[in-house]
């Protein structure tokens, strides 16, 4: 019988993860909690149980007496010296109880505690698993729709997919596989209560890192990222190695990494670019594919103006102002954007480039003016050098 007790002890530790000595100290609970409830106390008693062989003892403390009054703590001399014929009375016996003596009920209790505590450990076993996997991504098989919910069994327990956790317009099917990101694990009476999601940001950083290499080991690193679920989402990546180049890491071959996440992802757009610590240049490359003329960031205020050609307005501002709004959450920056038009009417935009050859030609004219001055200067003293020599000639022919 011990034999089958190790085994079947075995068989919970190997395929419900539950330690054989948890479920061997439950069997110990069990045992005095069934002497509890034959005898109505169990202060005396004491349960010892062999690891290896599952052999198992029950004594109880009994106190050596002429007449016994409490048959729980009691034993009288003549039953106590059977077991030690140098018993006395006042003495502490220590009497074996044989579990065969309890009673159908206080079987049935013990029983039910052994089960109960396989139930809490099994519990506590997925709540610890899953727990430890909060933030990360995991693949789970979709079960059936709960009202607006969806329930997704991820192996050994079962998570629910909330509405406003899904990607609008996005339908699931029994049985389909899909990656689903685990927002939080509570322990509840019923076993671990896991949301996930599909709409979350950490989402797509973690397929990135699942599908891109470098991303895993480090050398890339995802500074920054904003997402509208299901239709657009800006990554900002830097690399710690000179000589990898983080968007084509991400990126991949033709595209191959980044194609296998826009198909999980069921055609959601992803935009990557290059973080910089320059919050103009930040902001710049965030605004892509718009071109930019200027950026004038304030790092204190956390707010910036950028100046796009009148032509790349709307893309800088992008459908319904995504563009825009994805920039500024993956920079942290408000921005506000101009067009080149509107910043100089606004006086907010100034051009240095036409100023200063504006500035350029007036010198040259300056300059020309002044040698022409100057030539002017030198003939006229020419002039009236001539004339004063012609002036001598004829008074010396008059002499």
């Amino acid at each position: 019988m011990n034999k089958e007790l190790m085994g079947a002890l075995d068989e919970l530790e190997r395929d419900k993860n539950i330690s054989k000595e948890t479920l061997l100290d439950a069997i110990e609970q069990s045992l005095i909690q069934a002497y509890k409830n034959h005898f109505g106390k169990a202060d005396n008693v004491h349960v010892t149980i062999n690891r290896e062989t599952g052999d198992f003892s029950v004594f109880a403390d009994r106190k050596v007496v002429e007449f016994v009054e409490d048959p729980a703590e009691e034993i009288s001399l003549v039953e106590a010296q059977k077991q030690n014929t140098n018993a006395e009375v006042g003495d502490i016996l220590k009497v074996p109880i044989h579990s065969d003596k309890f009673g159908r009920i206080a079987t049935q209790n013990a029983k039910n505690i052994i089960l109960q505590k396989i139930r809490e450990e099994e519990r506590k076993v997925l709540y610890d698993q899953y727990h430890g996997n909060e933030k990360e991504v995991v693949t789970g098989i979709v079960q059936r729709a709960v009202g607006h919910n969806v329930s997704v069994n991820l192996g050994k327990a079962d998570a629910v997919l909330a509405e406003n956790e899904q990607v609008k317009g996005e339908t699931f099917q029994p049985t389909e596989r899909i990656k689903v990101y685990i927002l939080e694990v509570k322990d509840t009476p019923k076993g671990p209560r896991i949301l996930v999601s599909r709409t979350h940001p950490g989402l797509v950083k973690r397929l990135f890192e699942s599908e891109v290499a470098e991303v895993k080991d480090g050398t890339v690193e995802i500074k920054s990222i904003a997402r509208e679920a299901g239709s657009r989402t800006k990554l900002a990546v830097w690399s710690n190695d000179p000589d990898v180049d983080p968007v084509g890491a991400c990126v991949g071959v033709n595209g191959a990494r980044v194609s296998a996440i826009v198909n999980e992802l069921r055609g959601e757009k992803i935009d990557i670019i290059n973080w910089d610590e320059n919050p103009a240049i930040l902001i710049e490359n965030a605004l892509s594919p718009a071109k930019v003329i200027a950026v004038m960031a304030d790092p204190d205020e956390k707010t910036a103006l950028v100046v796009v050609p009148d032509y790349q307005l709307s893309l800088a501002i992008g459908k319904e102002g995504q563009n825009a709004r994805l920039a500024a959450r993956l920079t942290g920056f408000k921005i506000d954007i101009k067009s080149e038009t509107q910043a100089r009417e606004s006086g907010d935009f100034y051009d240095y480039d036409e100023d200063d050859d504006e500035y350029y030609e007036d010198e040259e004219y300056e300059e020309s003016s002044e040698e022409e001055a100057s030539q002017d200067s030198e003939e006229a003293a020419a002039g009236e050098e001539s004339e004063e020599t012609e002036d001598a000639v004829e008074n010396e022919d008059e002499e």
